[in-house]
């Protein structure tokens, strides 16, 4: 069982060699160093990651996509902060799965009871892989929008003194959080390289939000000459009320965890009381004997 171990270790190393010279694959540490240069955050390199990232880049070539699915995917994993083709995004989920299937096989020579278990664990990692951007997306559009309240009053208070839009917009990415102030630049460096309405639609379209939709379509309104003053007070009277529902929401998410650790605190005081009442009915019984 050692030889044959030592075996398919030596073997697929062979293999893996072989095919990464033919397919012309960046080495190791190459790959390594250009994930690393590629994050925004200083975080540790996985190796798998930088194996399989090697390989989605070859293998990315080769899948097929239509425009339409491109240019959509493409727009979420740059908002999501993603660096990757929309090819190599999917062949990197394919992969990842592929590996663990690939385990699947193999496991039936060895252990077959697993290998249900592992082609079972290969879809949920290829379903989870291709919705990471989704989520990822989703979270960073979450904390934007929790900040568009106070966003749209900032703008409803420049507007009685100015009507500068990008100044408004350099103004407040001063007190904003680290993803909308990362939209902001990247949303004020494309007005001042193109067309202001251009910019600000592209802004809208990479986050695909409603409540910034509203603010988007204020803002153009306001660069057509609209007075635009009375629109955002109103906005802003919405997103009041939403941000109250979005706080009312998070509140009723908390009493069910709360009554998690009550009924953990109940069974403790009961279990005290039982080992309470347990010895002192070891202790009656010890003195009748």
């Amino acid at each position: 069982m050692n030889v044959m171990i030592v075996f398919g270790v030596l073997l697929a190393t062979g293999l893996y060699l072989i095919v990464a010279d033919c397919l012309k694959l960046p080495r190791y540490g190459t790959s390594r160093a250009m994930i690393t240069a590629s994050r925004k955050q200083n975080k540790k390199v996985n190796s798998l990651d930088t194996v399989l990232s090697g390989w989605s880049v070859a293998l990315g070539r080769h899948i097929p996509m239509d425009e339409y699915k491109r240019h959509r995917l493409s727009n979420t994993l740059h908002a999501a902060g993603i660096s990757q083709t929309p090819e190599e995004y999917v062949a990197y989920a394919l992969l990842k799965a592929g590996l663990i299937g690939m385990g699947g096989v193999l496991s039936l020579f060895v252990v077959p009871l697993l290998t249900p278990i592992l082609f079972f664990l290969a879809i949920a990692i290829y379903f989870q892989e291709s919705k990471k951007a989704d989520k990822k997306l989703s979270a960073k559009r979450e904390r934007i929008e929790s900040e568009l309240p106070r966003f749209v009053a900032t703008i409803t208070q420049e507007l009685k003194a100015s009507r500068d839009v990008i100044g408004i917009l350099e103004h407040y990415k001063k007190n904003a959080g680290e993803a909308f102030c990362y939209e902001l630049d990247v949303l004020t460096a494309d007005m001042r390289s193109s067309s202001y309405e251009a910019a600000l639609t592209r802004f809208e379209a990479r986050l695909n939000s409603p409540m910034l939709s509203d603010i988007t379509r204020g803002l153009i309104s306001v660069l057509r000459g609209d007075d635009g003053a009375m629109y955002f007070q109103m906005l802003s009277h919405d997103m009041k009320q939403f941000e109250l529902q979005r706080l009312k929401a998070k509140a009723m998410k908390i009493p069910p965890k709360i009554r998690v650790f009550s009924f953990v605190m109940l069974l403790c005081f009961v279990m005290t009381y039982v080992v309470v009442i347990f010895s002192e009915i070891l202790q009656s019984l010890r003195g009748l004997f």
